[in-house]
């Protein structure tokens, strides 16, 4: 599909060979370290891009970690200790698409320079809260802040690299990031809050926040702006449907899909939802153009990536229960053992523009979609005498890997051929999918965990911990089985849409 076909109407900016937006006297770069596209300065850029994306990354996972003793400190309910998180999650996941076409209109370096400065600025005030309502005032814009920030990660570094190999290689260090940073924020969250305190879970993104904000307009060149009114009817709907639906599943999670209220936001989902693409179908500059999802690639990389997101944010989550409740791992010690499968994500996320030279984009696509379902099911046997060596560490690293060969080429098959003045929203729906997957896993695997856990089978335990622990790996190991049959989805999907270019060509907007 050409660029032409997916051009929005009236003025766009004018392209180079190579696909990327030239940028106008307005948008160039002031004060840079290097020659602009030099090695050195290309390799800062994505360094200081890269921070930003693990600051996102890594917030929620360290904030979980200190949890019990934020609820002790600041006299939380367990109710409201809950919307820590929920804050976060609703304010992020309701206002990535926005937040990506933002930058795609105002300017991506500009708008990821405000978003990191305000996610620093209230991790700051978070860190010094002294009530739970100015924490969760605290967490609600960080995550509208991070949702500012990181769709134009992925754009800055698409139009930052404009060498497929390159590219390729940038954006399989992102994917290592963004999969692997819940595992590293584990670790983090649990040497700050034993060793120091929870407020360090926010106080550790002051410098590196800054950090970002004072070199970002250094490093970083501005993209061309698009000269087009934002979309102001498409950005209410879908964020206001984006929200209900993030938060149906949260409730549902904890509520159960017949709760009045879950079924009440599903339903304004859709109604807000459908608007949005009623919306979008008429108007002359839309927010996301229908047409990119048209493309059978890009729609089918969505999905899956919906997928594959909602089967890692489940393995994570009953894992995660496990060791802390079946073997008496400590938040600390928990964190550390999924430090194989940070590492074998890493491993594999590199490896990948070497094996795609080789198998192909759909073939890594492929092999990683087997792999993350080979360790899944691996899981699925886990029992009262398993052991972390015995049990885990095998299917983490499989996993891993696998994970590193999905999340690069899906990255690809989104945003191959895209319009460089729509490379912003078209990350912000690829970040969009990974969170509303997350929710959508943990939302339907709690119900399939809960049900099992109810009706574990077999002769019951004469102790009644024995029988609670063999309940409870029973329940995680049928979660497993159906994270398995989400990337089994994924797989026909990739089978029967997905068609990347061998060597990874065409990996980035417009290319």
């Amino acid at each position: 599909m050409s660029d032409s076909t997916l051009a929005p109407d009236g003025a766009h900016p004018a392209t180079t060979a190579t696909g990327t937006a030239t940028t106008t006297g307005a948008a160039s770069t002031t004060g840079t370290v290097s020659a602009p596209g030099s090695p050195a300065r290309t390799g800062l850029a994505l360094t200081v891009i890269l921070t930003c994306q693990l600051m996102v990354v890594l917030d929620s996972a360290v904030v979980t970690i200190a949890l019990p003793d934020v609820q002790k400190a600041l006299s939380f309910s367990a109710t409201g200790l809950s919307w820590v998180q929920n804050a976060y999650m609703l304010a992020f996941g309701g206002l990535l698409l926005l937040g990506g076409r933002l930058g795609d209109v105002l300017g991506r370096r500009r708008i990821f320079g405000y978003g990191v400065a305000l996610f620093t600025l209230a991790s700051l005030v978070g860190g010094l809260a002294d009530g739970s309502g100015l924490l969760l005032a605290a967490r609600a814009v960080q995550g509208l802040a991070a949702a500012v920030a990181a769709p134009s990660t992925l754009a800055l570094i698409i139009t930052t690299y404009t060498d497929d190999a390159k590219r390729a290689r940038a954006i399989a260090l992102y994917s290592t990031v963004t999969g692997a940073g819940a595992a590293i924020g584990m670790i983090l969250g649990g040497v700050l809050t034993s060793g120091l305190s929870w407020r360090w879970d926010f106080f550790v993104n002051v410098p590196f926040g800054l950090a970002v904000v004072v070199l970002a307009p250094r490093v970083i060149k501005e993209p061309a702006r698009v000269r087009t009114p934002l979309d102001v009817p498409g950005a209410l709907t879908v964020t206001a449907g984006a929200v209900a639906l993030v938060y149906a599943f949260i409730r549902a999670a904890s509520h159960g899909w017949s709760d009045g209220t879950t079924v009440g936001l599903l339903v304004a989902a859709v109604l807000l939802l459908g608007a949005f693409v009623a919306v979008e179908a008429r108007t002359a500059h839309p927010l996301v153009p229908l047409r990119l999802l048209a493309d059978r690639t890009r729609g089918g990389s969505y999905l899956a990536l919906l997928l594959v997101a909602a089967a890692m944010f489940g393995m994570f989550y009953f894992v995660t229960q496990y060791l802390q409740t079946a073997l008496g791992y400590s938040a600390l010690r928990t964190g550390f053992a999924f430090l194989p499968f940070a590492v074998a994500m890493f491993a594999g996320a590199t490896a990948v523009p070497r094996i795609m030279a080789r198998l192909g984009a759909t073939g890594v696509l492929v092999a990683g979609s087997l792999l993350v379902g080979g360790g899944l099911l691996w899981l699925t046997p886990i029992g009262l005498h398993t052991g972390y060596l015995s049990g885990v560490f095998g299917p983490m690293v499989v996993f891993g890997v696998g994970g590193g060969f999905v999340f690069v080429p899906l990255s690809m098959g989104i945003l191959g051929g895209v319009p460089p003045e729509y490379a912003g929203a078209a990350s912000g729906l690829l970040q969009a999918m990974q969170q509303i997957g997350g929710a959508v896993g943990t939302a339907v695997l709690v119900t399939c965990y809960s049900g099992a856990v109810r009706h574990p089978g077999g002769r019951p335990a004469a102790d009644p911990v024995t029988e609670a622990h063999r309940a409870l790996t029973h329940g995680v190991g049928v979660a497993m089985a159906v994270a398995a049959l989400f990337v089994l989805v994924a797989l026909v999907l990739i089978a029967a849409l997905i068609r990347l270019p061998r060597a990874g060509a065409g990996a980035g907007a417009g290319g």
